[in-house]
C-alpha cells in the first residue's frame, strides 16, 4: 500500500513529540542563522511578539528585554522543553508558552505587533489557513516574519522533493512547497504586502520572508 503524502494535525503532533528529545541536536545548528535573522527582524518592530511553532524554545533567549513573547506549539513534549529553558535561563520577557494549533489561533484580532514562524509553515497540514490566522492576529503595520523552506518547481531537485514527500510527511514536514503558494496566498489575502525575500543558509533552500499587514485591504 502506498504511503500517503497528506498531513494531518495528530500526525504532526506525534512526529514532533518524537523529535523533542533530539531536536536541539539535530536542528539547532542547522537553523541557527535563520533563527537569529528572524529575531533581528522582529526586534526592529518590537512590542508583543507571537512565535508560532516555538518548539523547544531555541530562539527565546535571543529576544531582547524590551519585547514580550508568547510562544505556541502543537507538541506538548516540545513545549515542556521550552518551559524548562525559560525557567533555567530566567527569561522574564516570555509572557506565555501554550499548546495551540496554528490553523486555529485562540487569540484576539490585531493583538500582536509581530508574528514569527520559524521553519514551521511547511509542517502545518493547511498552511494557507495558518497564514490567514497570522494576518488576522497581527496589527495593521505589524509584520509577519517567516523562515521557511521553499521547494524547487522544476529540475532534479523538484523531482526529488516530490518523491520524498510521502516519507517527510511522516517525519512532520514537507519537502515540496513552492514560492507560488506564498504568492497566491498573499494575492488572495489582500491584507499583506511582501517587504523582503532573502535566501538563508544552508544551501539556499531556506528563505526569510517579511510581510507587512496593511491598514486597509490592497485595492
Amino acid at each position: 500500500m502506498a504511503i500517503s503524502s497528506v498531513m494531518d494535525r495528530d500526525q504532526v503532533a506525534e512526529a514532533y513529540g518524537r523529535w523533542a528529545p533530539v531536536y536541539d541536536i539535530v536542528f539547532g545548528p542547522v537553523f541557527r542563522q535563520g533563527r537569529r535573522a528572524a529575531v533581528r527582524a522582529a526586534e526592529r518592530i518590537g512590542g508583543r511578539i507571537l512565535e508560532v511553532g516555538v518548539g523547544t524554545g531555541l530562539s527565546l533567549a535571543d529576544y531582547g528585554k524590551g519585547t514580550r513573547v508568547v510562544g505556541i506549539d502543537i507538541s506538548e513534549p516540545m513545549l515542556e522543553k521550552a518551559r524548562k529553558r525559560v525557567e533555567t535561563q530566567g527569561l522574564a520577557r516570555i509572557e506565555a508558552l501554550e499548546a495551540m494549533d496554528a490553523e486555529h489561533l485562540t487569540v484576539a484580532d490585531a493583538s500582536f505587533d509581530v508574528v514569527v514562524a520559524q521553519y514551521v509553515v511547511t509542517a502545518i497540514p493547511n498552511p494557507e489557513k495558518a497564514l490567514d490566522e497570522f494576518a488576522r492576529v497581527v496589527r495593521p503595520g505589524g509584520e509577519i516574519i517567516l523562515t521557511t523552506r521553499i521547494g524547487a518547481e522544476t529540475g532534479l531537485r523538484g523531482t526529488l522533493e516530490k518523491w520524498l514527500m510521502p516519507l517527510t510527511t511522516r517525519l512532520g514536514f514537507r519537502t515540496e512547497f513552492s514560492w507560488a503558494r506564498y504568492e497566491r496566498w498573499a494575492e488572495r489575502s489582500n491584507s499583506v504586502r511582501l517587504l523582503e525575500r532573502r535566501a538563508l543558509p544552508p544551501l539556499g533552500h531556506f528563505w526569510l520572508l517579511r510581510y507587512v499587514r496593511v491598514a486597509d485591504p490592497v485595492a
